[in-house]
């Protein structure tokens, strides 16, 4: 009697985030019985000089709105601060956001906190979609970032009467491949993999580092894999350098999550 074929195994999660963040949901995708392999495709790095950033953060209460870009922001302000004054409202582009807020002690029972209100599209054009510009006109906002990027909100607000300041407040810096992680990455590609990638400069750096160690060869065999998204742009980015299997869930690790479920057998 032939034997029945066992089902395959799923394939490895590949969780890309810097590695300070990467352990939690890490364990949470070993929780759903996938196995979890941390691969950071970012890390996060302190300013070389902190005067300025302690210096601004000194006086907050010169702001009527603080925007942070990312949680990396949050935790790299928080690092400096007491706590948060309760009257200088903050913003916010991503679920992720409001999850590092709360791990600082701030949530809207203590702070004012302005935010996207659609799940399907995270981004700094439905925050300022949700900000009271009628009470910003005339005044000054802060956003708290990495090094310069994407630069819509603050165009936005100044074309709205808003004067605007930004604060680096923290570095981010491209993964070097090594004899170590150049194994690991090439035995992702040739085995499969399903990939989570939470910004468009860590897909990049993907995609350069495939190239690194494997060529153009290893690269279609990336662009093949399924990539699991938290947002539009990310997608966008993904569709244009070739991949073809994406999957775009929206902000927040709970919707990653669902869609990393394995099927029922």
């Amino acid at each position: 009697m032939p034997l029945r074929p066992e089902t395959a195994a799923p394939l490895p999660v590949v969780v890309t985030r810097p590695l300070q963040q990467a352990g939690g949901f890490a364990e949470r995708v070993q929780q759903l019985g996938r196995r979890a392999v941390v691969f950071p495709l970012l890390a996060i790095g302190p300013v070389e000089d902190d005067s300025e950033l302690k210096a601004t953060l000194a006086r907050l209460h010169d702001f009527a709105l603080v925007v942070f870009v990312s949680p990396n922001a949050i935790d790299a302000a928080f690092a400096h601060l007491q706590g948060w004054p309760r009257d200088v409202p903050i913003g916010i582009v991503g679920e992720g956001s409001r999850v590092a807020l709360r791990g600082h002690g701030v949530d809207g029972a203590n702070a004012t906190i302005y935010g996207p209100q659609r799940a399907d599209k995270m981004d700094s054009e439905e925050l300022f979609r949700s900000l009271p510009l009628e009470q910003l006109r005339g005044r000054r906002a802060l956003i708290v970032r990495g090094q310069a990027g994407r630069d819509f909100l603050s165009e936005a607000l100044q074309q709205q009467g808003v004067e605007v300041e930004f604060l680096t407040a923290y570095r981010r810096l491209a993964p070097q491949l090594n004899a170590q992680n150049r194994l690991q990455l090439l035995d992702l590609l040739d085995g499969g993999a399903d990939w989570v990638i939470t910004s468009s400069e860590a897909l990049r750096n993907l995609l350069h580092l495939a190239r690194l160690a494997g060529g153009e060869e290893r690269v279609v065999k990336l662009q093949r894999q399924r990539i699991v998204v938290s947002h539009h742009r990310i997608a966008e980015t993904a569709r244009e350098q070739g991949f073809v299997q994406v999957v775009l869930t929206g902000s927040g690790d709970e919707r990653l999550l669902a869609a990393l479920v394995p099927p029922a057998p």
